[in-house]
C-alpha cells in the first residue's frame, strides 16, 4: 500500500469516527478542504459513495461500512508493526500524541512535557486536552494520562502517583465556617461523575444555585468566594487564596495512570516518555498526594 493510499484511509477513518468532515479535519490537524478533496478522490477511485448525510452528521453507506472494516484492520496492522519495530529503533523520532486532563496539562504537567520536548526535540510532541474517554485503539492518541482507579484491561498502564483531593474554599470564607459565622455553601460541580458523586455525598439536599462543569472553573469560583468544592490537592494547595476546610480522605484518592495500547509497548518514543514521566512525577509526588 502506498503512503498516499494509507493517508486516504486515515482520513476516511477520522471522518467515520467523528461523524463529520470538520471533526475529521480537527482530529487529524489538517484543513477541512483537504479532507473533503481526499474523500471525493477516494470515492471516485473506488466508484462508490462512502457517506450519506443525516441531521446528526455523516453516516456510513453499505460500501462505507465494508471499507471501514478493511481500513480498521489495516490501521491495526500498521500500529502493530510500529510497535514491533520499536525495539530496532536506534533513535527516537516521529509523532507522539499524548492526551491529558486539562487541569493537569495546563498546570502541573506542562513543565514536565516541555522538558521532554527539550530532551527529545526529534520527537514531534502533540499534547491533547480532554476530560472525555480517549480511544487509544483508534489512534485518538498514543498515550493517555488518566485519573482512574479502574484502568481498562485492554491497555497497558503504569500508575504514576496517587492524586489526593480535599474540600477547599476561599481562605476567609473557610475561617468563617470554622468559627460558626457562615454555613457551608457547596458549588454544583459537574465536571465528571466522580466529583458529582462526592458533591452529592457532601451536600445531599443539592441546594446548589451555582454550577460549573470544569475543574479550572471550580478553582476560579472558589477563589471568588462562591462556596466549597472538592479539588485535587495539587490545584488547591497551589492557590494562596484558598484553604482546606477538611483534609484529604483516602476514599477520595484516585490513581494517575499513564496508559497506552499494547501494540506500542516496544516503541521507543513511548518508552522514553513513560520513563520521563515516572522520573519527573517521583520528584513532585508530594504535591499530588497532598502532603503539605
Amino acid at each position: 500500500m502506498s503512503g498516499e493510499n494509507w493517508d486516504d484511509l486515515r482520513i476516511f477513518l477520522a471522518v467515520a469516527r467523528e461523524g463529520s468532515i470538520t471533526g475529521g479535519a480537527k482530529r487529524l490537524g489538517v484543513q477541512h478542504s483537504t479532507v473533503s478533496r481526499r474523500l471525493r478522490a477516494l470515492e471516485d477511485r473506488i466508484c462508490a459513495h462512502l457517506f450519506f448525510r443525516k441531521p446528526s452528521g455523516y453516516a456510513l453507506t453499505d460500501a462505507g461500512e465494508d471499507l471501514y472494516v478493511t481500513a480498521a484492520r489495516v490501521e491495526a496492522e500498521i500500529l502493530k508493526f510500529d510497535g514491533e519495530q520499536g525495539d530496532e529503533e536506534t533513535e527516537a523520532s516521529g509523532e507522539l500524541r499524548v492526551s491529558a486532563i486539562n487541569n493537569m496539562a495546563s498546570t502541573i504537567l506542562m513543565p514536565i512535557f516541555a522538558r521532554f520536548h527539550t530532551a527529545h526535540p526529534e520527537i514531534e510532541l502533540h499534547v491533547l486536552v480532554t476530560n472525555k474517554f480517549v480511544r487509544l485503539a483508534e489512534r485518538d492518541a498514543d498515550i493517555a494520562i488518566r485519573l482512574s482507579n479502574d484502568p481498562l484491561d485492554t491497555l497497558i498502564g503504569t500508575q504514576l502517583v496517587t492524586v489526593a483531593s480535599a474540600v477547599y474554599g476561599a481562605r476567609e470564607y473557610c475561617a468563617r465556617v470554622r468559627a460558626g459565622e457562615a454555613s457551608e455553601t457547596w458549588l454544583g460541580v459537574e465536571c465528571c461523575g466522580t466529583h458529582m458523586s462526592w458533591t452529592r455525598a457532601a451536600c445531599p439536599d443539592r441546594s446548589h444555585n451555582f454550577f460549573v462543569d470544569d475543574t479550572l472553573l471550580t478553582l476560579a469560583a472558589l477563589k471568588s468566594g462562591a462556596g466549597l468544592a472538592y479539588l485535587p490537592c495539587f490545584m488547591g494547595d497551589s492557590a494562596p487564596e484558598l484553604a482546606r476546610l477538611r483534609p484529604p480522605e483516602q476514599e477520595h484518592d484516585l490513581g494517575l495512570w499513564l496508559v497506552y495500547h499494547r501494540d506500542l509497548r516496544h516503541t521507543k518514543r513511548v518508552r522514553l516518555f513513560r520513563e520521563h514521566m515516572r522520573r519527573e512525577i517521583a520528584v513532585i509526588r508530594h504535591l499530588f498526594e497532598g502532603r503539605m
